[in-house]
């Protein structure tokens, strides 16, 4: 499996706590590692239309989160955006 545990322990460690996994810049980033991961199964797969819908439905998430902490906090939002090179 691509996403272990150790994994997701260094993103929840890198980008928010060990223990507030529910941190939307966590959040986020376990989004964006799972986006990377599909996007690249995509390109060997082109025709796996179920990875497909799972990709664009983890893209909207994101975009969600993202649009929730540009809101109400904005330098989080933006250090955010600059450490995983997201686009805006």
């Amino acid at each position: 499996m691509y996403l272990t545990k150790e994994i997701k322990e260094e993103i929840f460690a890198k980008h928010g706590e060990k223990t507030n996994t529910g941190k939307s810049e966590a959040q986020i980033a376990l989004f964006t590692f799972r986006i990377s991961h599909l996007t690249e199964h995509l390109k060997k797969n082109r025709h796996d239309y179920n990875t497909e819908r799972s990709l664009v439905l983890l893209v909207g998430k994101r975009r969600s989160l993202l649009d929730y902490l540009k809101k109400t906090e904005i330098n989080r939002y933006r250090e955010i955006i600059k450490v995983l090179n997201i686009r805006k």
